[in-house]
């Protein structure tokens, strides 16, 4: 069981960890301010659009089918990003391995879902869950950082395949799930990936005429979840998912605006970068096992506000004593190890078991649709204003999360 677990927790920490390997190499693939917004959401976006159907086809066809397909893509796609010879491309490849990251999300929680059926057991094993690949999440530009500047930016994608290698061999003892009737929902994806692109083109180019198709398409997708079939039950709407929108809104678009002060204002060079967000990163290498126990033993209310509370006080420290860095990441970086976890079990605790990928799929696409929409309204911000602004008006979305989490 804890080979499984080692397993498809390593597959999330390839997914997280390509979500922002690539903020700190981001100077270094282009000095556009807009390729670089669409480097980084290139991934976010398709990611965050394709999970809902992700889940559903995690539920319909077998969670441990959807997995490997989703990790053995991944691999093969990062190794093609490495060779990438513009910006262009590299979008593009990007965008395909959101796709393949989106296939491994829902897929891993609902095998855990069946590995755990105790709701004290699901929550300790998601806080390992967590623990692993919130890791690699902010990990990532250390690890970016580092690489970049020792073997240059293609190395941030070469180092994917032995990741992926090792979680296969170790989620081997993957139970097959039997897959359950149904049909892709077209009506409900087309929309989908029309609404988030739209939007973020939107903002980032800052054509705001596409802004009407956007909301149209958003109309279409919520009229098409109400039929029979639909990806995302209305069931399984709650403030759970648009708190875990809030979580990555703040998380995404502060490392996006620091990567880009840390070297553009004060001068680091990548490795140094990186190292700069270590306060960040340990916090979540050790915290959501608490987490994990914590929930356990007294639900998730708790925990997920304080998160909320810790991160939007580490974000408006930043953004107003920026010489106090090392004190506010490391309160960003306990808050989401805190609010994270506690968002996982409090969304696929309260979901049927048979809609566990479903349910998984839900709560991460509204995270990672929360990412894009953080990198773009904050890029578009710090393009017009300056960082204290654009780290402020993140410090008061983070608060809002607090008062939104229902909790369970």
């Amino acid at each position: 069981m804890a080979r499984l677990l080692a397993g498809l927790s390593l597959g999330y920490f390839l997914v997280m960890l390509d979500t922002t390997i690539v903020t700190v190499a981001l100077p270094a693939l282009s000095p556009s301010l807009s390729d670089q917004q669409w480097i980084s959401n290139g991934y976010t976006l398709t990611f965050a659009a394709f999970l809902l159907t992700a889940g559903a086809c995690s539920d319909r066809f077998g969670a441990r089918r959807v997995f490997f397909t989703g990790l053995t893509s991944f691999a093969a796609l990062s190794l093609l990003s490495a060779f990438a010879f513009s910006p262009a491309v590299l979008i593009a490849l990007r965008a395909l391995l959101g796709v393949a990251g989106a296939l491994l999300v829902p897929s891993s929680l609902s095998l855990i879902a069946s590995a755990y059926p105790s709701a004290a057991a699901r929550a300790k094993a998601m806080g390992v869950w967590a623990a692993v690949s919130g890791t690699g999440l902010v990990a990532g530009p250390l690890l970016g950082g580092l690489l970049t500047q020792a073997f240059g930016w293609r190395a941030i994608f070469v180092v994917n395949v032995p990741v992926a290698l090792t979680a296969l061999a170790l989620s081997r003892s993957a139970p097959a799930t039997p897959p359950k009737p149904g049909r892709v929902d077209l009506i409900g994806q087309i929309s989908a990936v029309i609404a988030l692109s739209t939007l973020t083109y939107a903002l980032v180019e800052a054509d705001l005429w596409l802004l009407p198709l956007s909301v149209a398409a958003v109309a279409v997708f919520v009229a098409s979840q109400r039929r029979p079939g639909a990806m995302l039950p209305f069931s399984l709407l709650s403030r759970n998912l648009l708190a875990g929108a809030i979580v990555n809104f703040g998380l995404s678009g502060v490392l996006f605006v620091l990567s880009l002060y840390f070297q553009e204002t004060r001068g680091y060079s990548p490795s140094s970068t990186g190292l700069a967000f270590l306060p960040l990163t340990i916090p979540t290498a050790f915290n959501p096992i608490f987490t994990g126990r914590l929930v356990a033993r007294i639900g998730s209310r708790i925990p997920a506000v304080s998160g909320f509370v810790l991160m939007s006080t580490g974000t408006v420290l930043q953004a107003f004593v920026p010489g106090l860095s090392v004190v506010a990441l490391a309160l960003l970086g306990f808050g989401v190890s805190l609010a994270i976890p506690s968002l996982l079990t409090a969304v696929v605790g309260s979901a049927p078991a048979e809609l566990a990928g479903t349910a998984g799929g839900a709560l991460n696409a509204s995270r990672q649709t929360g990412a894009v929409l953080g990198v773009a309204i904050l890029g578009a911000i710090l393009n017009t204003a300056s960082m204290t602004t654009a780290l402020f008006v993140a410090g008061v979305v983070l608060l809002a999360g607090a008062f939104l989490f229902p909790g369970s």
